[in-house]
């Protein structure tokens, strides 16, 4: 009885600290991608160039991926997991400062700011989720916080778009993200002092030439990437295909943001249901990456508004596996005490190949659609493959 009831209040802190995370990140996300659904138009009222706003947008996000190697490697050799976490999630309060910038120089700086942030937060907090997800189900754990990352990327936008509403304008949209990015900080100094060490959750067994196992990525790892790079490739980019709804003028502007909020909400629900999966039948739910990706432009691409939205809906579920089976493989597939840096490798390798692809992408568009299909049924068929190979490897690395 004392054994059960043990392993009961684990599962239920697990649990507890899971849900916390999750708030965490719904607040999070509404106050970047609240700002982050503006900060373009913003900049533009300022006097940015199209080719400034772009840059900026371009190397915030290779910023926020590529620096992730450096601080998952920091977050492993230090065991600083809390400070990298509180310091990350603390730079979002250069969102509310957008308020006050003189300037879109200064505007940019805090939006890299940003940026910077999200990297320097993402493999500690994916590492100390992973402990935690553990006693609950990897999948079911990472679903959850997916699920409730997704309602806040709805709520943020919809804050702004209430804002220019009532006449605020951007700068009073910046101003009321202040309270999110406020109880980001209150939260999380709550989580910390309910659960200081999640890594109790998970105890690594001990075992002959257990440290020589973790004193470096398994290969397996690395069979991974290769199949998360291609799945990444292929994945086209909602801003492509709105782009195709505005030009060739399919749908009405207005709906174009009502398309995202749906994937979004598919996104949310889908987290929940894969992840229930992933615990069940394990990784051979990554194959659903490339079953559902090889649709996606044959209906993201269509000119009626139904088609359209079966590839936005399918766009969402491709994410919603993305995002949570993807990140809970990684803690299937690599020791705790080389977690951190894995969830930095994963992440800036997995946000260059999406850069990549939205690139090519984008420029096949531009010259036929027919180029945009076979690209995609090019690096499906590729990421298939790789996956094959992976789960090969997989099962002999478990022997």
């Amino acid at each position: 009885m004392k054994d059960s009831s043990k392993v009961y209040d684990v599962r239920r802190a697990s649990m507890r600290f899971i849900l916390m995370m999750g708030l965490v990140s719904l607040f999070g996300d509404m106050a970047y991608e609240g700002a982050r659904s503006s900060t373009g138009a913003f900049m533009a009222t300022l006097g940015a160039s199209a080719g400034a706003v772009g840059f900026v947008v371009g190397f915030g996000e290779l910023l926020g991926y590529a620096v992730r190697i450096f601080s998952g490697r920091l977050a492993d050799r230090s065991k600083a997991y809390w400070p990298l976490v509180f310091l990350g999630y603390g730079l979002i309060l250069c969102v509310p400062l957008l308020a006050v910038a003189p300037s879109w120089k200064i505007a940019a700086l805090f939006i890299l700011g940003e940026r910077l942030g999200k990297a320097i937060r993402s493999p500690a907090r994916d590492a100390l989720l992973s402990y935690a997800t553990k006693q609950v189900g990897r999948g079911w754990g990472f679903g959850i916080h997916e699920a409730m990352d997704q309602i806040g990327a709805i709520i943020g936008p919809l804050i702004m778009s209430l804002a220019l509403y009532l006449g605020l304008g951007f700068r009073g949209g910046f101003s009321l993200l202040f309270v999110p990015a406020v109880l980001i900080l209150l939260v999380l100094t709550l989580v910390k002092r309910t659960t200081p060490a999640p890594q109790s959750f998970e105890m690594e067994e001990e075992a002959k030439g257990e440290e020589e196992k973790e004193a470096k990525l398994p290969r397996v790892f690395w069979r991974y990437m290769l199949f998360v790079c291609l799945a990444g490739v292929g994945l086209i980019p909602f801003q492509i295909m709105a782009y195709h709804m505005k030009s060739g003028a399919f749908v009405s502007d207005v709906s174009i943001p009502i398309y995202y909020a749906i994937a979004m909400g598919i996104d949310a629900l889908f987290a929940l249901i894969v992840g229930r999966l992933y615990d069940s039948i394990g990784l051979r739910c990554l194959l659903f990456v490339p079953v559902f990706t090889l649709p996606i432009p044959l209906f993201a691409f269509a000119r009626d508004p139904i088609s359209l939205g079966l590839g936005v809906g399918l766009w969402g579920l491709v994410m919603a596996v993305h995002e949570t089976i993807m990140r809970a493989a990684i803690a299937d597939i690599v020791p705790p005490a080389r977690r951190g840096t894995a969830y930095g490798i994963f992440n800036a390798a997995y946000g260059i190949s999406l850069f990549c692809g939205s690139f090519i992408i984008g420029r096949l568009y531009d010259k036929a659609l027919a180029y945009v299909i076979l690209f995609v049924l090019l690096a499906v068929l590729l990421s298939f493959m790789a996956f094959v190979m992976f789960l090969g490897k997989h099962r002999q690395y478990q022997k």
